[in-house]
């Protein structure tokens, strides 16, 4: 029988993939900086590079459907910036 991919494992892909910094294997890109994010306006389209960044280096995510995988932010407080990833429900702070 043919192991099935579970919701739980790919959250724990895209929190590995979130916490590793890029090139944090040697001769791959893999990886994500997600505090890049943060200074600058979510209009620059970077935040589609980086769901399209996150789909390359986890290939479980191809297999979901477009709106499946987002990026965002909430402010909270004064002077502070939650980014939050969403993967088909599932939301991960990451700031």
């Amino acid at each position: 029988m043919k192991p099935t991919i579970t919701a739980q494992d790919i959250q724990a892909m895209v929190s590995h993939w979130l916490s590793t910094p890029p090139n944090g294997y040697l001769g791959s890109d893999y990886g994500a900086d997600p505090q890049s994010l943060l200074q600058n306006p979510m209009a620059a389209g970077i935040g589609d590079a980086f769901i399209g960044k996150m789909r390359e280096d986890v290939p479980a995510l191809e297999a979901m459907p477009a709106g499946a995988v987002n990026v965002f932010y909430v402010d909270a407080l004064p002077d502070r910036r939650e980014l939050i990833v969403d993967v088909a429900g599932w939301q991960e702070r990451v700031s």
